[in-house]
């Protein structure tokens, strides 16, 4: 499962991204023109930044993968997790915690995502 990177928000996976499925040459040429896009500046918080790196570019994509999980835009956060998981390729989960106004991002680089089981609970009578 080493090629897994997973999405979680507050602690449940939202996605996940298997590494070993090529993109296709449409998802990867979209993917180039977000970097381009990203060429021209971006916005962090409330810091303009004229020539983003890839760590200021990773937290940028990564807030907006928030808000687009959260929004059920789930075209653009499918896009945005593939940007990540293309872009940093030892990257194994991302985890969003917190509400809309208020949450925190992490990167985990060496812990390996698992597979989340849903556990169905019957009371006992």
């Amino acid at each position: 499962m080493a090629n897994i990177m997973a999405v979680l928000l507050n602690g449940i996976a939202q996605l996940e991204y298997d590494r070993d499925k090529p993109l296709s040459d449409h998802h990867a040429l979209s993917l180039d023109k977000m970097d381009e896009k990203m060429d021209a500046g971006i916005t962090l918080g409330e810091e303009s930044i004229a020539e983003p790196d890839l760590d200021a570019r990773a937290k940028f994509v990564a807030s907006n993968l928030a808000h687009a999980i959260k929004t059920n835009n789930e075209s653009l956060a499918a896009a945005l997790c593939s940007w990540l998981a293309t872009r940093l390729p030892e990257l194994k989960q991302v985890k969003i915690d917190g509400t809309e106004g208020n949450f925190s991002i992490e990167f985990s680089f060496d812990e390996e995502y698992r597979k989340q089981v849903q556990v169905d609970f019957t009371p006992l009578h």
